[in-house]
């Protein structure tokens, strides 16, 4: 009698490493996921901006092409070429130079990339 209770001591204690091996398996697992999630976002928001100076830079040209002059503002663009972005994540600066010089555009991301 007193074998059989030493070998179910034993399987205890190896329920109990197995489980504490699984519960460290899972939180590296999720550390890693979450490390990839942010990767991915940041990717995501320095595609939308690129995304985004191309299509003012579009917009520029199809004025240029159409009107003869470069568009005066950024709001002319957004009134007659029906450009959109979401001004809480994107701060676009938009400088005329002149009617026949293509204006300097700074297109500035507003949140911190290393908080993703």
């Amino acid at each position: 009698m007193a074998v059989y209770r030493f070998v179910k001591k034993q399987n205890f204690i190896r329920r109990i490493n197995g489980f504490a091996l699984s519960i460290v398996a899972f939180i590296v697992i999720l550390v890693a996921f979450v490390i990839i999630i942010s990767g991915i976002s940041e990717d995501t928001t320095e595609r939308q901006q690129e995304a985004l100076e191309t299509a003012i830079e579009r917009s520029i040209i199809s004025c240029y092409c159409v009107e003869g002059t470069y568009p005066p503002s950024l709001d002319y663009i957004k009134d007659h070429y029906g450009l959109t972005y979401d001004t809480d994540q994107f701060f676009v600066d938009y400088k005329a130079i002149g009617s026949n010089l293509f204006p300097d555009v700074t297109v500035i991301y507003k949140g911190d990339r290393s908080e993703k």
